[in-house]
């Protein structure tokens, strides 16, 4: 599993030119699944980037979780994060689950975050989607659930 966790001042996620998710400060996250992962290891990797401390305090330093600053969460399903570009010019994305797998898993890992964080917003999965943000810093952290 892949968590590509991009702190945000704000953003939003449109499918046909209206907006289904937005949040102000938080993380706009893309997550992407493979077939060998499990509710075990989306567990894992919730609990690691709700515990991440990557915002500033007051001194300036990446020292306060999600929590500390009050921080909302966007999650978009990003089956790309798979993408195998290794041979040729064309990327593969065998690597990445099946739809039905990392559907499930995707709306597993929404249903755990709701249970931690006030506001949890979505994409839609499958879907043609537009997303803006705001990266704050700029501040970005691969999560890559092997090397957890």
């Amino acid at each position: 599993m892949k968590f590509v966790i991009q702190r945000v001042s704000h953003a939003s996620v449109t499918v046909d030119g209206e907006v289904i998710g937005k949040i102000g400060r938080g993380y706009m996250v893309l997550i992407g699944v493979c077939d060998a992962d499990d509710e075990t290891v989306a567990d894992k990797m919730v609990d690691k980037m709700i515990k991440l401390r990557i915002n500033e305090d007051a001194e300036g330093k990446t020292n306060l979780s999600l929590a500390d600053v009050d921080g909302g969460l966007l999650l978009i399903s990003q089956f790309t994060l798979y993408a195998n570009c290794k041979k040729g010019n064309r990327p593969s994305f065998i690597e990445a689950g099946s739809p039905e797998h990392a559907n499930a898993l995707y709306e597993y890992i929404i249903a755990r975050c709701k249970e931690q964080v006030p506001v949890v917003e979505k994409g839609s999965f499958g879907a043609e989607m537009k997303v803006e943000l705001v990266n704050d810093g700029p501040f970005t952290i691969l999560l890559d659930s092997e090397k957890l």
